[in-house]
């Protein structure tokens, strides 16, 4: 599917993740559409995660929401991870306060053959719709970014059914029966690459790759199980859209930086766990995002700019885009996450 949104100027985080110097560092902010804002909370009531996520409108509004509050530079799809699970054939209920719920994890050789490849346009025309959409309205204001889940974290939620804190289950497989995990991780890249194409197609401009349970694995474990299915989807995207930034965020992956970077990504994702300035150090020229840690929001506006300032002259003006090290706190003040928007706007590193 060709991308019919109009050719507009590069908007700065594109150009940031591209590798461009630039005067003051774009922002957004992971969770920015949601469960912080009033106009969510309204929606919430009258409609149930499931809804939120695939009516075209109202994915669109609530991406927006945000947008039209603190105007950031990058403006990301209201959905989740989960979302094209459906169609290949894996059902599951978003529940809300509780998260996602599978109620026939997939254990066995059996499940796994039944498993199916993504059909985006047939299983997701709602996603057309919603970034299509998206585009339209944000024009050259701001970059649209897409996401997906990568195959690790989404297998952790098949093999175990629901959020784990320790990932025994999956981890068991991985140890016992590691064959039978590698043919659901391929499954998965192979659809999630398909998956991250017609986001892209349908006019997501950046793409960020969450592999947010990497983090639980070992150096080794990581490189066998999760690092060759990052890949994958960062090589089926290349193929087809080769300007198109690949961000990857691994929560609580300071130790795999290294690692995570081989994988072809554009941009690595820090969480607020390592620093940014040994961050930089380690990933030498590689675009950088991140990585205040997100409870500073319900902090002191002093905090704020003392930690957001330290965080930017630590990345520096060149590949940097600025983001928290993990999604927004549900209790954040309105009032600060403005503050902190206004203050990004403010600077610059030429004063």
């Amino acid at each position: 599917m060709k991308n019919n949104a109009p050719s507009l100027p590069k908007t700065l985080l594109l150009r940031a993740a591209q590798g461009e110097t630039v005067d003051r560092p774009p922002a957004w902010i992971m969770r920015q559409a949601g469960r912080y804002l009033p106009e969510y909370q309204a929606l919430c009531q009258q409609h149930d995660f499931q809804q939120r996520c695939e009516i075209p409108d109202l994915a669109i509004e609530i991406s927006l929401q945000p947008f039209r509050r603190f105007q950031p530079d990058g403006v990301i799809m209201f959905s989740d991870i989960l979302t094209p699970l459906a169609g290949m054939g894996i059902p599951f209920e978003l529940v809300d306060n509780i998260g996602p719920v599978i109620e026939e994890p997939i254990r066995t050789q059996e499940q796994v053959n039944q498993v199916r490849l993504l059909e985006p346009e047939a299983e997701l025309p709602f996603i057309r719709e919603i970034l299509a959409g998206l585009r339209s309205e944000v024009g050259d204001r701001a970059t649209v970014l897409g996401f997906v889940g990568a195959p690790w974290t989404l297998a952790a939620y098949i093999v175990e059914g629901k959020s784990s804190k320790d990932y025994a289950t999956i981890k068991q497989m991985a140890y016992s029966e590691p064959e039978l995990l590698h043919q659901l991780l391929s499954k998965l890249a192979d659809s999630i690459g398909r998956y991250a194409c017609y986001q892209i197609a349908s006019g997501a401009q950046v793409i960020q790759l969450f592999d947010s349970w990497a983090g639980q694995l070992s150096p080794a474990d990581y490189q066998a199980f999760a690092f060759p299915y990052e890949k994958r989807i960062v090589e089926a995207i290349k193929q087809v859209y080769p300007d198109t930034p690949v961000i990857l965020y691994i929560n609580g992956g300071g130790n795999l930086l290294e690692q995570a970077a081989k994988s072809g990504v554009d941009v690595i994702g820090l969480d607020w766990m390592t620093d940014m300035s040994v961050a930089r150090r380690r990933l030498g020229d590689l675009v950088v995002q991140g990585n205040l840690d997100p409870i500073i929001l319900l902090g002191e506006q002093r905090t704020i700019r003392e930690r957001t300032l330290e965080v930017i002259n630590q990345a520096g003006p060149k590949g940097y885009i600025l983001n928290l090290g993990h999604g927004i706190h549900p209790s954040t003040p309105v009032e600060n996450v403005q503050y902190f928007f206004d203050l990004v706007r403010s600077f610059s590193f030429e004063s």
